[in-house]
């Protein structure tokens, strides 16, 4: 049998399983209708066990033989959902895949919403581009060097913009269409203050197992029928970000300083690992794939910042966070402009344009390559239209969340 064969029949198959789910739910909704009615009295016969299909009791090597060249043979998106079949499956489906496919830092590609929170890759950076709607203030993040004409780009994360009274929100989601702090699609958020000179990254789950989320009734102030129980109930501080006050424009462009407290110094030292989740607590990674989160039917409050309680993020012992710098441009005599070499990703002059780099002190005994690598870059390409690439130790999150500080008024700083 080859291999688009069987890929067409996993589809059917998940189809299936999507029929008998809403058969079911047919079923209690009919049974409800009917409660208040008098029925014989008759002997109800317990519904058969599903069956599960063929395919869930293939030998473990000819499985992880089918998964493997399936993930080598689709790289790219949208053919890439064809994995994120697979591991829809059954559980031994699943469990085969989240072997086969690894991580952003080690095959360079995203495939689980999971991917979103996993530092990037060591060598070559993922290309992403931000578009921006400023009607609805939204910003959502795409997989892809630019946009495409038939607008079938990978969604990756999408942002909504919320102004308070002593600062900026920009709430992070997995989709375009929903950015409740109560919903399960919700990842994070990025808060400025008044000044829009500092700005804080909060994750809803901790940066690495050391952190333990508490058990404390304050730590959730809403009521357990108005939102789902795996709801994150807090916000871990995982990263601050500082722009340099420059009220007369003596200074040149922005000069921004991030302080990553959730990657410590050492993830850039040879051998140095930075902090790999593996799963949302959560369990929006059952999923897989953003577009096939549920939203649920009741009532959802819409909680505003004091609702989640905020942690600051515990540190590995007394290990020192990872700083980044932007990199200084270059004045340009001819031009008469401030200058950098961004190899082709950014064509247009703005304000907001920047390319980071690591910020050591020489004890850490860096390489001075890896400190001129460039981490994340971003910059302006045509109208609301923006290209993000992001490297380790960053993730796909922590880079976007540094690149709509971008986005806010700074009238303190330009």
């Amino acid at each position: 049998m080859s291999l688009k064969s069987i890929v067409r029949e996993l589809k059917e198959m998940r189809d299936g399983i999507g029929s008998i789910s809403r058969r079911r739910v047919e079923s209690r909704h009919w049974h409800s209708r009917t409660k208040s009615h008098i029925v014989p009295d008759v002997t109800v016969t317990p519904l058969e066990p599903i069956r599960q299909g063929p395919w869930a009791n293939l030998p473990p090597e000819l499985l992880l033989d089918i998964i493997r060249r399936v993930e080598e043979s689709e790289t790219s998106w949208p053919a890439r959902a064809v994995i994120v079949s697979c591991a829809s499956v059954c559980k031994s489906w699943r469990v085969a895949t989240k072997e086969i496919v690894k991580t952003p830092e080690q095959c360079g590609r995203l495939t689980f919403p999971i991917s979103l929170k996993q530092p990037g890759p060591r060598e070559s950076p993922i290309q992403c581009f931000i578009r921006r709607n400023r009607e609805a203030s939204t910003f959502l993040l795409y997989l892809g060097l630019v946009p495409l004409e038939n607008e079938t780009d990978k969604l990756l994360l999408a942002a909504k913009k919320i102004r308070r009274a002593r600062g900026t929100d920009f709430v992070i989601s997995l989709v375009a269409n929903e950015f409740s702090r109560s919903s399960n699609t919700y990842v994070g958020k990025l808060r400025s203050n008044f000044l829009g000179t500092k700005f804080t990254i909060y994750d809803s789950q901790p940066p690495y197992e050391a952190g333990v989320q508490p058990n404390s009734r304050s730590s959730r102030r809403f009521y357990s029928n108005q939102v789902s129980p795996r709801v994150p109930a807090c916000n871990y501080v995982v990263s601050t970000i500082a722009y340099e006050l420059n009220v007369l424009r003596t200074r040149g462009p922005r000069r921004m300083h991030c302080t990553m407290n959730s990657i410590p110094v050492l993830a850039i030292q040879e051998g140095g690992n930075a902090p790999t989740p593996t799963s949302f607590p959560q369990a929006i990674d059952e999923h897989f794939s953003p577009s096939s989160i549920p939203k649920g039917k009741g009532p959802v409050t819409d909680l505003n910042s004091a609702s989640l309680t905020e942690l600051p993020v515990q540190n590995q012992g007394s290990v020192e966070p990872l700083v980044l710098k932007n990199k200084v441009p270059r004045w340009h005599e001819q031009l008469q402009c401030w200058c950098l070499n961004f190899k082709g990703r950014v064509t247009v002059a703005s304000v907001k344009n920047f390319q980071l780099v690591a910020a050591v002190d020489p004890s850490h005994n860096v390489s001075a390559a890896e400190q001129e690598k460039v981490i994340l870059q971003f910059g302006k390409i045509g109208k609301d239209i923006f290209t993000m690439d992001y490297r380790y130790p960053l993730s796909a999150f922590q880079a976007f969340a540094i690149c709509l500080s971008s986005f806010d008024t700074k009238p303190a700083c330009e």
